[in-house]
């Protein structure tokens, strides 16, 4: 996948590093672009350490804006854009009974919001290059819970189910051009937002920290937390040409936690 461009969202760390490390060594350059420039750098500088092409842009997802910026790194860094992910988003561990009008819209600011002004600047440059019938990728985070919603998690549940309608409409959109969508659906990823979660829920529910994590990750058929690099590997597969078949699907990639 040698001189191919991807912009990855929400790179800095966590899940979206482990993706952006993954494609780097696919032979892709990379834009990391996160709301938090240092971590962003600093991760593009560890990628330039080891010979890949990186680049770190700051920016709110949220924002319309910001993508268009996202987009722009990439060529005037890179010369082209390949494949744009989805990846940033946040969680917030709250009863629905205690769910309020600015929880909302910050939520889906960042997961829905950021998602789809994401597909949109993507689609706006695949349209302004000339690469025949080449097939541009799309790539979104849904989660498994887009799939089986979450008690206490019910906002986020509903941002991923939301990422997997606006992952299916824009597949069918987008087809007749050379575009396809898929999004990845992970499941107990051991990353500082399961760290958050996990602390919240022992705030609501009392117990000790690790608690929770372990319960959930205990209900995992594989026998272990997920990984980042598990995410990234199937990332590769959605941002190489043997997905190029497969478009409008949300893939649980989660070790055997839900069979839907």
């Amino acid at each position: 996948m040698s001189n191919r461009v991807a912009v990855i969202t929400g790179s800095g760390r966590g899940i979206g590093k482990g993706i952006a490390e993954q494609l780097a060594s696919d032979g892709y350059d990379i834009v990391i672009a996160d709301y938090d420039l240092k971590t962003a750098q600093e991760t593009a500088e560890e990628l330039k350490s080891k010979g890949y092409k990186a680049v770190a842009v700051q920016g709110d997802v949220s924002n319309v804006q910001a993508h268009k910026d996202f987009v722009k790194a990439a060529v005037d860094n890179f010369g082209r854009l390949d494949t744009y992910v989805n990846n940033a988003g946040i969680c917030q561990v709250q009863p629905i009974a205690e769910i309020t009008k600015e929880d909302l819209d910050k939520i889906f600011g960042i997961n829905v919001y950021g998602t789809l002004f994401g597909i949109q600047a993507a689609h706006e440059q695949f349209l302004k290059q000339d690469d025949g019938d080449k097939i541009r990728k799309i790539i979104n985070a849904s989660s498994i819970a887009g799939h089986q919603a979450f008690d206490i998690l019910g906002a986020y549940s509903s941002t991923k189910f939301a990422v997997r309608a606006l992952t299916q409409a824009s597949a069918k959109e987008f087809a007749k051009e050379h575009i396809t969508v898929n999004s990845y659906c992970p499941g107990i990823v051991l990353t500082p937002m399961w760290d958050l979660i996990d602390a919240e829920m022992v705030k609501l529910n009392g117990g000790e920290i690790g608690s929770y994590l372990k319960k959930y990750s205990e209900s995992i058929s594989l026998g272990r937390g997920e990984t980042p690099q598990d995410v990234a590997n199937f990332v590769s597969y959605l941002a190489s040409d043997k997905s190029d078949y497969m478009t409008g699907q949300s893939v649980q990639i989660d070790g055997g936690i839900q069979f839907i």
